[in-house]
């Protein structure tokens, strides 16, 4: 197999996915990537041609996300005209897994070098609006239990019992983390501003963190699921789990990701075209796994993704440095604590997406970003990425810098 490396990992800014409040909400979805496309070009003298594909991921593909975004992203850059694109989408882990198909494509020596990451313009295309079977058919939802995320997250904090002091805990020290690292310039390598037609700023930093959150703060939200829950989803999902008497509903606006605006992008290729680029690699790509589990549930496969990547390296979770799991819900990370045995000192160090907010098609390659920096920063070696996805899925990707 041959190594598939990562040479550059890139994202904007995060900002509310609220038409007419949030700073990105004036730019185009296809502005946001073609932005990082052109940023990345030029950060590397990068001659586009050498690209084999673009692979984007893009959760809701429709009105100005569709018609395969990815290539109109790349022509809307300026590539060059040789240069392809395809939009994926395995829901939240989508992002995730342009880079892991990427980095299989280059690994196979099919391809040399590939650009993979993902966007999402929440404020200009609402969660959701897609439809499908998930959302929309009564009779997949019936019999198939179902169940929208938010019950999913108040379910696993009832079976594992954390409560709403915990989960809010959890989501403060979020906030505090990620105002600190973005403070401090420690996003600042990999973020590129958002600008305008005419070269004039938008945005250069992340908006969304609030960095005065407190516990008292947020335990002053009402739960958000309780209303869906009477509706009847809270008696589907003890159907599959009986020995659930009551759903706790603690997670809040406060304790869950934000809908935010963003893209990614991540530059991965094999070591010749690495040295023809004349471009030093960052890392390289391990392992990646992904799986399902329970889709009642949904939001638990994390963990044995994890432990499925760190199998497949041949690995244990010792040899980690830094642990990165996509903030979906507060008791969604606390669970991919307990599953892998690890604390908050080596997890989401720098904050995650209760702060930063979580741009579905986009984030999994934010956070290839994030762990590299940090990697960099502290002088280590390892780091797994983890996202839960919808439909009980899980995914993981193990990054090793070189």
């Amino acid at each position: 197999m041959t190594t598939a490396y990562i040479y550059d990992a890139v994202r904007t800014p995060r900002s509310r996915g609220k038409m007419g409040v949030g700073t990105l909400s004036e730019v185009k979805p296809i502005n946001l990537l073609s932005g990082l496309l052109k940023g990345l070009q030029e950060r590397h003298d990068l001659d586009t041609s050498l690209v084999d594909d673009v692979l984007m991921g893009c959760v809701t593909p429709m009105s100005e996300q569709g018609s395969d975004i990815a290539r109109c992203a790349v022509m809307h850059a300026g590539w060059d005209e040789s240069v392809p694109g395809v939009q994926l989408d395995r829901f939240c882990a989508s992002g995730l897994e342009a880079v892991n198909s990427a980095a299989a494509k280059v690994a196979s020596g099919m391809e040399s070098l590939v650009v993979a990451g993902g966007v999402e313009a929440m404020s200009r295309v609402g969660m959701g609006s897609n439809g499908g079977p998930f959302l929309a058919d009564p009779e997949f939802i019936a019999d198939n239990l179902s169940v929208p995320q938010g019950i999913g997250a108040d379910l696993i904090a009832t079976i594992d019992g954390y409560n709403r002091d915990q989960v809010d805990t959890f989501a403060a020290q979020s906030q505090q983390r990620a105002a600190n690292a973005r403070d401090k310039g420690w996003f600042d390598g990999s973020v590129l501003p958002v600008t305008d037609r005419n070269g004039m700023s938008i945005l250069q930093r992340d908006d969304f963190i609030k960095p005065n959150t407190s516990t008292e703060t947020l335990g002053a939200l009402r739960a958000s699921f309780v209303q869906m829950g009477a509706a009847g989803f809270d008696d589907m999902a003890k159907r599959k789990y009986p020995q659930v008497m009551d759903i706790n509903h603690v997670h809040t606006a406060g304790n869950s990701s934000g809908i935010v605006d963003g893209a990614s992008a991540v530059l991965i290729g094999n070591k010749a075209m690495g040295e023809a680029m004349g471009i030093q690699p960052r890392g390289r790509i391990v392992a990646t796994a992904v799986l399902a589990t329970d889709p009642v549930i949904m939001l638990a496969g994390p963990g044995p993704a994890a432990k499925k990547c760190l199998q497949k390296a041949g690995l244990t979770v010792a040899d980690i440095d830094l642990w990165e799991i996509n903030e979906a819900f507060a008791s969604v990370a606390l669970r991919y604590m307990r599953d892998l045995g690890i604390d908050d000192s080596i997890t989401n160090v720098n904050g995650g997406a209760i702060a930063m907010g979580h741009p579905l098609g986009a984030t999994g390659g934010c956070l290839v970003s994030v762990v590299l920096d940090e990697l960099e920063r502290r002088d280590a070696k390892r780091a797994m990425i983890s996202l839960c996805v919808g439909g009980g899925m899980g995914i993981s990707t193990l990054i090793e810098r070189v």
